[in-house]
């Protein structure tokens, strides 16, 4: 059963950051190190090693992701277009203007936003088939007006690509699919090979050689994040409905083994059906040794002596989906500081942030909710100042600039503007 405790917050939740990459750079530099040396040869070699197929071309045609929008049926690809129109209007919203500004003297300085010239998108593939994250990642690449769109995921033993992520990849806009996965997918988006383009922006989820390849080459490429296993925390109180707790709990324990799933409530009697209908639930959820592993690991359900106090253990942990399960969760909310995607009221579950309500599901995760924010359109889009002087309002900043110049020493600094006199 999971570990119910009262009021006090446990250490290995906070320091679920802590993921030991370090293991695996030796590794993952040897595989970038090979991509970069190699380029597609590379590619095909960690192909046959990783994934047992042997690649006549890295690319998937074109006509694939049109040809799979025929073959995942009529209903299947009506509910893509859907949720695709629903995360569309979301990211739309938060798209960036730029701005100038004129001052009497003639001076002007502004702020130009535009696109990145190329995306990278990662999505985990091989027996798995994620077309949600395909989605998620691409369509605010769109929405940013991104012109190249690179998806990169990794082939079934049979050497294909699931229709289910194609169609999804034809539907949100993505410009070119390679059958590529792991560290090398990142090497070969970061720096380029013959087939695959280098790209300005990788984002998506991996495994742990995928994080570490992410963390290893950003700064000659821009990253969302290093994203760490899933995570949910329901802050409930007497008005829950203890069924709808538990599977909300387990819809993220069954993700990962090291996934995190938590209840904070006012009420010992809520917590303790909780943990009777985890277990009932865990005995017909299909991928239930993943979430067992998970809940007697990583669940715990806290007793706090208030919802308020709740919030305070909630914030504290930062969680990357935090669920409202309360009787008034608009006025909660308005409390809480730290979370990555928050649920509010008995029927929004976590699960349609993940696929269809619109709001991103990819979200900073291990309390990094802290300082960062879901993935948005925003983080495709780039922003450059621009300055400009008239002779009459560089005149008026000479003596300022100087000043502040020489007293950092930087007499370099200072006669360059002193020349201006005029």
């Amino acid at each position: 059963m999971i570990q119910i405790v009262r009021g006090a917050l446990p250490e290995d939740i906070l320091d679920r950051q802590e993921q030991d990459l370090g293991k695996y750079e030796s590794v993952v530099a040897d595989i970038i190190a090979r991509v970069r040396r190699e380029g597609d040869e590379a590619l095909r070699y960690y192909a046959r090693k990783f994934d047992g197929v042997e690649l006549d071309s890295l690319e998937v045609p074109r006509e694939e992701l049109l040809r799979a929008e025929e073959e995942v049926g009529e209903e299947y690809l009506a509910m893509l277009l859907r949720a695709a129109a629903n995360i569309r209007e979301f990211h739309e919203k938060q798209l960036e203007k730029g701005f100038c500004i004129k001052r009497p003297d003639g001076t002007v300085l502004g702020q130009r936003v535009s696109p990145v010239a190329r995306a990278g998108i990662y999505v985990p593939g091989g027996t798995a088939s994620y077309p949600s994250t395909v989605l998620m990642n691409a369509i605010p690449a769109s929405v940013a007006g991104v012109p190249e769109i690179i998806m990169v995921t990794p082939p079934s033993r049979e050497g294909g690509i699931r229709r289910e992520v194609l169609a999804a990849a034809s539907v949100a806009g993505v410009t070119r699919v390679f059958a590529i996965g792991g560290a090398g997918a990142i090497a070969a988006l970061a720096y380029g090979t013959e087939s695959v383009p280098r790209v300005d922006k990788i984002t998506g989820p991996g495994n742990i050689y995928v994080a570490t390849a992410k963390r290893m080459v950003y700064g000659a490429v821009g990253i969302d994040m290093v994203a760490g296993p899933s995570e949910i925390l329901i802050i409930a109180d007497k008005t829950a409905d203890p069924a709808l707790v538990a599977a909300d709990m387990l819809s993220q324990a069954e993700h990962d083994a090291l996934a995190t799933a938590v209840l904070v409530t006012d009420d010992l009697g809520l917590a303790e059906r909780v943990a009777e209908e985890i277990d009932e639930q865990l005995k017909v959820l299909p991928r239930r040794e993943i979430a067992e592993k998970s809940i007697m690991n990583r669940g715990k359900i806290i007793v706090t002596d208030s919802i308020e106090k709740a919030v305070e253990v909630s914030d504290a942990i930062a969680p990357e989906h935090l669920e409202l399960c309360v009787a008034e969760p608009r006025n909660l909310f308005d409390k809480v500081t730290s979370a990555g995607s928050v649920f509010l009221g008995h029927n929004t579950p976590e699960a349609a942030g993940d696929y269809y309500a619109g709001a991103n599901h990819t979200l900073p995760t291990g309390g990094s909710a802290r300082f960062s924010s879901p993935l948005s359109a925003c983080d495709f889009l780039k922003r450059t100042q621009y300055i400009e002087y008239s002779a009459e309002g560089i005149l008026g900043a000479i003596d300022d600039i100087v000043t502040f110049a020489e007293s950092e020493g930087l007499s370099g600094h200072a006669r360059s503007a002193a020349r201006r006199r005029r």
